[in-house]
């Protein structure tokens, strides 16, 4: 549908009780990948990267933008230093407090190792260790997000990790604003680039001349960051691919119309692209809330981002109960969902497929999105069926370690040499054989 200023707020409506199988899985299944245009255009900006090293991170610059002034891309240490001197102690004290709360609820999710003794004599030992380097991608240039920053770094830090790199993109004057660059400096970045987009992801993956390679890179971004990344996996590691924020409000009659209609416009602020579902169990309050909205958006600063966002990728779904309500935003998968019902904790016991879940009135998404802690890299595009939230787990690999003594050879052998040689693989069962009968 097409937008602009004045016009109302037109979401699509759904009654799940008439919608066919095909109708629901319409509305219903979508992916975060690119369409190919953008994948075959990330796809060839990779490669450019990984040929042409920094000359190629200079053109794309220039082309693109997100460099420095003057075509650099290394930020000086002493820009990094010394930003907090430009920015407010306000804003200074809410980012060390924002710091502080996802380092405590992040802290305890240091992955343990075990030891397990499946038999005598057989020991599986599986051990996880922290990754050598990690790039963490911070969406920039006209925008600014500190709390991406400080979600990558934090649990990245707390697992472990040996160098920590950040890419973002400078604005259009060729700067990055102090606010991140201060960010870096309380989290203890030292290694800081202006590169944003497909560019950047590629140049984290294979390094150029002044990039470093990394193991791992993560961090939300647009499409074509989401494409490049799929395009290096292999080359390097990857958080899962995210598309636009969205978010999902299971509402019923007991839910406050005016703070709905808040939750409601929280995500489709993040861009046109933004999906918000309004699930409710009394059509009477989409009304309400549409209203509601209406009233309220031409007095917030991104009004027509939100408004294009609702018309175009909005729905509003009517369900008969709050089961049924469920039922949807779990095959709908959101990576936001906050719940306005009655028994709001209780539904909550309802939904495993959601990136976040926000419970009840006093809970907006923004809480965490910026202060409660809880990580905000979440999966899109319905793969909350399959992901979880960025955690330390993320910034570190498991292996296993196996090791057994002659008993417990013994004990195994006719397990795995009738195994070995139904699959015909007789040189796997000659491998044990060998050590216990000796070589003939």
């Amino acid at each position: 549908r097409a937008t602009g200023p004045g016009m109302s707020v037109i979401p699509t409506r759904l009654d799940l009780d008439r919608l066919t199988a095909e109708e629901r899985r319409r509305f219903t299944v979508r992916q975060a990948i690119p369409d190919p245009v953008v994948m075959a255009s990330a796809t060839s900006i990779v490669r450019e990267v990984a040929a042409d090293g920094d000359r190629a991170l200079i053109r794309l610059g220039a082309r693109f933008g997100g460099g420095l002034a003057g075509g650099s891309v290394a930020v000086p240490r002493h820009l990094v230093d010394g930003a907090g001197e430009r920015v407010d102690t306000e804003i200074l004290d809410a980012i060390r407090s924002a710091i502080a709360n996802v380092e405590a609820v992040h802290r305890p999710q240091r992955p343990v190792g075990s030891v397990v003794t499946p038999v005598d004599g057989v020991a599986v030992e599986r051990v996880w260790t922290p990754l050598s380097s990690v790039g963490v991608y911070v969406p920039g240039g006209r925008a600014l997000y500190p709390s991406s920053l400080i979600m990558g770094v934090v649990p990245a830090r707390i697992a472990g990790v040996g160098t920590i790199a950040v890419a973002t993109p400078a604005n259009e004057d060729g700067q990055i604003d102090p606010i991140v660059l201060a960010t870096a400096s309380l989290l203890g970045v030292t290694e800081v680039y202006a590169m944003g987009g497909a560019h950047a992801v590629a140049a984290l993956a294979y390094g150029t001349e002044t990039v470093e390679r990394v193991d791992k890179i993560v961090g939300p971004g647009g499409p074509y960051v989401t494409a490049a990344k799929l395009a290096v996996y292999g080359i390097c590691g990857v958080d899962l691919p995210a598309g636009p924020s969205e978010a999902a409000i299971i509402a019923d009659s007991h839910a406050d119309p005016a703070i709905v209609a808040a939750d409601v416009m929280c995500q489709a602020e993040h861009g046109a692209e933004s999906s918000v579902a309004l699930i409710v169990t009394d059509a009477s309050l989409a009304d309400v809330v549409l209203t509601e909205i209406e009233r309220v958006l031409p007095t917030l600063t991104r009004s027509e981002v939100i408004r294009s966002a609702l018309s175009k990728h909005g729905i509003v779904v009517a369900a008969d109960s709050t089961r049924q309500a469920a039922e949807f935003a779990n095959e709908w998968a959101p990576e936001h969902l906050s719940i306005h019902t009655e028994h709001a904790r209780d539904v909550a016991e309802l939904i495993p497929a959601a990136g976040s879940v926000f419970v009840g009135h006093w809970t907006p998404e923004a809480a965490g999105d910026y202060a409660t802690g809880a990580n905000h890299v979440l999966p899109t595009g319905g793969l909350a069926r399959a992901y979880g939230p960025l955690s330390v787990d993320d910034f570190g690999s498991w292996r296993q370690i196996q090791e057994l003594d002659r008993a417990g050879l013994e004990r195994l052998a006719p397990t795995i040499t009738s195994i070995a040689r139904a699959e015909g693989f007789t040189a796997h069962a000659y491998s044990v054989t060998a050590r216990l009968d000796g070589v003939s």
